[in-house]
């Protein structure tokens, strides 16, 4: 074990290394690579775990030295508010001014993996425990600060996904890998992203999570008001972020729903009925609901497909519910609020992709497509999916299922791609209540892998759009089915289609 001297010296070089902006390690090729092994190495913490918390809170995305909504810097995510002082408490353990913590990317990793050592250390990781990557999930929980259990848990499974399905961003890269997350207590907390109890009461696809009091006001609409707007917002923060900034008191914000980047998941927070504080002009609050989406203005790679489909689907139910035109005179941006200082959601939001979602005008007719089923030859999957033709909603004679774990494993369906283009993807799967309600769909994608997250216990037995991707000529593995998910139930791998439009 290394004695508190070696720490302490370890620590110091680190810190004058930042400063000084020198290099610490040679033959890296990535100055920000090279941050995270000098944080990682000076202060005992996994260098892949320190990415993927990076990658959860911004996508490795500083924003330049500029504050998400909740008061957190750099791409850390280094808070300052009135209920978080991980910005403060870097600066003390790393005797860095909080000037540099904010603004320089070497700094604010430097001290992000000091906080999250001070967290270890407060459980009682030892030496041992520190190396086993899972055994940090309630250290990853307490940086998150989140204001209830399952806010925590919601938390670090956004951290431990990237670990498990791999991630890479600004030249950084974390490999899949087999983790098994020790959650503590925090096992016993609900799962939001499993989509189950305690749904919310307007739209039942979403969680229900109740914002502070003091954050939005309690009204009788559409009795006292008209509901003729939807406003489209960016959060300028993570997901769990989001949710729990909305349940602080000292926020005096809050929205209607909140949706998640990776998987689409929604939180509603305020009740259709209720006013909630998001457009800045109390005319559009008494009159819209706010629809607040995971990300940053700035940053085009938080629109997921999944991101899209979801809002629009949430987006469409409001506007059959409430009388709302489905055009861009009854969902607006943030930005076309009278009086708007925001810029939400900004230029990176495609409006066109959304809307024709919110229509359900997404189509196009393909001029190619082909079909892989789980008994074809283009099919691999490990000896851990079994075979079942249990569900008369199959495609096929059988199709292939799981247990979900926290390994990626993925089931992976081989196609020839005829030319580089925009392929359309659907999947077939049979529907079951014991079936996944969160299953990860790999796409990959030109420039990535994209990740979409579909509900399997529900519109199965026919074939699902998951989006349109770019995708490169060759024959290739293009859509996996992975186990790693936090949603409960089988993981189904039955067929899809790819189409060129």
């Amino acid at each position: 074990m290394a004695s508190p001297l070696m720490r302490l010296v370890a620590l110091v070089i680190a810190s004058l290394m930042v400063l000084a902006g020198q290099p610490a390690l040679a033959g890296t090729q990535n100055p920000l690579a090279e941050s995270f092994d000098r944080a990682a190495a000076a202060h005992d913490v996994p260098r892949d775990l320190l990415v993927a918390l990076g990658y959860a809170e911004t996508h490795l995305d500083g924003h330049g030295g500029e504050p998400s909504a909740s008061g957190g810097y750099g791409l850390m995510h280094l808070v300052s508010n009135p209920t978080n002082k991980s910005l403060e408490k870097a600066a003390e353990l790393t005797e860095l001014p909080v000037e540099k913590l904010r603004a320089d990317d070497a700094a604010n990793i430097l001290g992000a993996a000091a906080v999250l050592r001070s967290h270890a250390d407060a459980l009682g990781l030892d030496e041992a425990a520190r190396k086993d990557l899972g055994r940090w999930y309630q250290a990853v929980a307490e940086y998150g600060n989140a204001t209830s259990p399952e806010l925590a848990r919601l938390y670090a499974d956004a951290v431990y996904e990237g670990l498990g399905l791999g991630l890479e961003a600004r030249g950084v890269t974390v490999e899949p890998q087999e983790v098994t997350a020790d959650r503590g207590d925090l096992a016993k907390a609900r799962d939001l992203n499993a989509r189950a109890a305690v749904a919310s009461a307007d739209y039942p696809p979403a969680a229900w999570v109740a914002a502070n009091s003091g954050n939005y006001r309690v009204s009788s609409r559409e009795t006292s008001y008209n509901i003729d707007r939807i406003v489209i917002h960016v959060t300028q923060g993570s997901y769990a972020g989001t949710i729990s900034w909305f349940q602080n008191p000292s926020a005096n914000v809050s929205a209607h729903y909140v949706v998640k980047s990776s998987n689409g998941a929604v939180t509603q927070m305020v009740r259709d009925k209720d006013v909630a504080w998001h457009a800045g002009n109390s005319t559009y609050n008494n009159r819209s609901i706010g629809i607040e989406h995971e990300g940053f203005v700035a940053d085009a790679s938080w629109f997921t497909e999944s991101m899209y489909r979801s809002s629009a689907a949430l987006a469409r139910h409001l506007c059959d519910r409430y009388g709302i035109p489905k055009t861009r005179t009854g969902i607006i941006g943030h930005n076309q609020v009278p009086g708007a200082t925001h810029t939400d959601p900004g230029s990176h939001w495609n409006w066109s992709t959304y809307m024709s979602y919110v229509t359900g005008d997404d189509g196009g007719t393909p001029t190619w497509t082909t079909t892989v089923d789980n008994a074809a030859a283009g099919f691999t999957a490990s000896a851990n999916w079994g075979t079942s033709a249990y569900s008369g909603d199959r495609h096929g004679a059988d199709y292939r299922f799981a247990d979900p774990v926290a390994a990626s494993d993925p089931a992976w369906f081989q196609a020839a791609i005829p030319s580089a283009g925009n392929y359309r993807v659907e999947v077939w799967y049979p529907s079951d209540p014991g079936y996944n309600s969160s299953a990860p769909y790999i796409v990959a994608a030109a420039g990535g892998n994209q990740t979409v997250y579909v509900d399997q216990r529900s519109s199965g037995g026919a074939w699902r759009s998951i989006g349109t991707f770019p995708l490169d000529a060759g024959t290739q593995n293009v859509v996996g089915v992975s186990r790693w998910t936090s949603g409960t139930g089988y993981v189904i791998a039955d067929a899809v289609r790819i189409s060129r439009l």
